[in-house]
C-alpha cells in the first residue's frame, strides 16, 4: 500500500464532513484537521504503512479508532471542560514521548526509568486525555495531589492475567486493552505479590500501552525468548513504549542489559 492509497481509505472509514484533509507528500504526513473544533492532528503515514503490511485490516482500524476516538475527547472537552472529573490514571509512555502538546502546553509527568516516563491521563470512558497544565485549574488539583489519585486509581484496575510456558519459563500477560495495561508497572502491591511466586528471576516488560508482561525466567534460554517476545509486541503496538525488559527485585527496576551475566544462577545460589 502506498501513501496516497492509505489516505484515500482513510478517507472512507471516516466519512466526517468536519474532517479536513491536508497530505504533506515531501514529508509523507497527513494533517487532520477538524473544523468544527478548530483542532488537529498529524499522522506518520509510512508508521500505519508498515504496521498494515504485518496486520493487514487490524492497523487499519487501530488508527481509525485512535482519530475517532481522539476527536471524541475534545468533543467532550469543548462541551463539557474537565470541572468536577476525578478519574485520573497514570499512563506510562517512552522517554522520548512529546513533553508538550502540539500547542505549546506542558504535560503533567514525572520521571519513571531511564527508559519510561509517567504521565496522568484524565478518564473520559472509552477514550482518555492526557494532562497538561492548562487543566490543572479547572481541575482544582495539584501536581502532587493528580500523581496520588492516579496511583491509588491504578491499585483498582483488574491484574487478570492470560499464563503461557516456552522453553522451562513462565510468562504473564496482562492485556485488558483499557489503556492502561503497562500502567499497572505502578502497582507495587501487584508486582510485589507476584515477586512472590517467582521461583527465577523476575523481569517486568512494557513493550507497548496496552500490554504488561512479567517473567519468571528460569534459564538463560528465556532471556533470549523475553527479549524476541517484547520486540515482537514493541513494534506492533499502537503505542509503544520500550522493547527493553527490567529485572524486579525488592520493589526495583533494573534495565536487563546492565545486569551480570548468570544471574539465574546466583540467584540460586542465595537460596
Amino acid at each position: 500500500m502506498k501513501s496516497k492509497e492509505l489516505v484515500e481509505l482513510l478517507k472512507k472509514r471516516l466519512p466526517n464532513e468536519d474532517y479536513e484533509w491536508q497530505y504533506d507528500e515531501k514529508t509523507d504526513k497527513l494533517r487532520l484537521e477538524h473544523t468544527g473544533l478548530n483542532k488537529g492532528m498529524e499522522i506518520s503515514l509510512p508508521e500505519i504503512i508498515r504496521k498494515y503490511n504485518q496486520k493487514k485490516e487490524v492497523a487499519i482500524d487501530e488508527v481509525v479508532y485512535t482519530i475517532d476516538a481522539t476527536f471524541r475527547a475534545m468533543e467532550i472537552e469543548k462541551m463539557k471542560g474537565f470541572k468536577g472529573q476525578s478519574t485520573i490514571y497514570p499512563v506510562i509512555r517512552s522517554a522520548s514521548f512529546p513533553e508538550q502538546t502540539s500547542a505549546g502546553q506542558r504535560f503533567v509527568m514525572k520521571d519513571h526509568t531511564a527508559e519510561t516516563r509517567i504521565y496522568y491521563a484524565l478518564d473520559l470512558g472509552e477514550t482518555y486525555r492526557l494532562i497538561d497544565e492548562s487543566m490543572i485549574e479547572e481541575l482544582g488539583k495539584s501536581t502532587e495531589e493528580i500523581s496520588e489519585i492516579a496511583l491509588f486509581n491504578v491499585r483498582s484496575l483488574s491484574t487478570k492475567m492470560k499464563k503461557d510456558e516456552v522453553a522451562g519459563n513462565v510468562f504473564y500477560f496482562v492485556n485488558n486493552n483499557d489503556g492502561y495495561d503497562a500502567s499497572r508497572i505502578l502497582n507495587r502491591a501487584f508486582l510485589a505479590n507476584m515477586e512472590t511466586k517467582i521461583e527465577g528471576d523476575m523481569t517486568v516488560s512494557v513493550p507497548h500501552q496496552d500490554v504488561l508482561i512479567i517473567g519468571d525466567i528460569r534459564n538463560k534460554t528465556g532471556y533470549d525468548v523475553l527479549a524476541q517476545m517484547t520486540m515482537q509486541f514493541f513494534t506492533n503496538g499502537t503505542v509503544p513504549v520500550t522493547s527493553l525488559s527490567f529485572v524486579y527485585e525488592e520493589g526495583h527496576l533494573e534495565p536487563i542489559f546492565i545486569m551480570a551475566k548468570n544471574r539465574v544462577a546466583r540467584k540460586k545460589g542465595k537460596e
